[in-house]
């Protein structure tokens, strides 16, 4: 689905795979490979000021064009046509509120082919709230692994990078929570001109009490 008003509907398909805060044995506190529709995700956009977001196209939705695993993954779609813009899913992740963590995400990305040319960059972030502007992802070329502590953890980084699906990961040392839910988010941000797809599937969060 499309367009801001559309996302904030919650409408699911299918409910997304969410174990519990910790799990057992080592399982992590959420995984998603999309075989059960969108379930709890939300989908959202933004682009510069001097666009409005009306005018620029975008989808996000599951698909069974690809899949790193099993039968479908989440398909992102959007245009190139003013070199602007971002759009991304976003899911819920259930924490302990008042306990500090070391927290690692990763995803699979799927890219058309090889390119020497960035068309997209990959934005993935986990924090405290939901991202709602382009500002709230990292910038360019910035993954937090090596940042220690931070309001929110992230990655922007090239797509088109391996043909085919590439593993994108950050690490996220949390400073002490005071809420019960995290955000997690990821998306496609335009770089080139041209419009293009891409996938996300095996996602994966994990949390590591400090």
């Amino acid at each position: 689905m499309n367009r801001r008003d559309a996302i904030r509907t919650g409408l699911a398909l299918g409910t997304a795979a969410v174990c519990g805060c910790l799990g057992d044995g080592g399982d992590p506190a959420f995984r998603e490979g999309f075989e059960d529709g969108m379930g709890d995700w939300a989908t959202d956009a933004a682009i510069g000021p001097e666009v409005d977001l009306a005018e620029f196209e975008w989808e996000v939705g599951v698909s069974g064009e690809q899949a790193a695993a099993g039968d479908r993954s989440l398909r992102i779609w959007n245009e190139g046509d003013y070199d602007d813009g971002v759009s991304w899913a976003v899911h819920p992740v259930s924490v302990e509120a008042g306990q500090p963590y070391t927290a690692t995400v990763s995803a699979q990305l799927w890219s058309e082919s090889e390119s020497f040319n960035t068309l997209r960059d990959a934005v993935m972030r986990l924090g405290p709230e939901r991202p709602e502007t382009e500002e709230e992802f990292p910038q360019p070329g910035v993954n937090t692994t090596a940042l220690g502590q931070t309001p929110y953890g992230g990655l922007r980084e090239p797509l088109w990078l391996a043909d085919g699906w590439r593993e994108y990961t950050f690490e996220w040392t949390t400073p002490e929570l005071s809420s019960e839910t995290l955000y997690v988010a990821v998306g496609t941000a335009v770089i080139w001109e041209g419009d293009a797809t891409h996938y996300v599937d095996e996602l994966s969060v994990e949390l590591e009490p400090r």
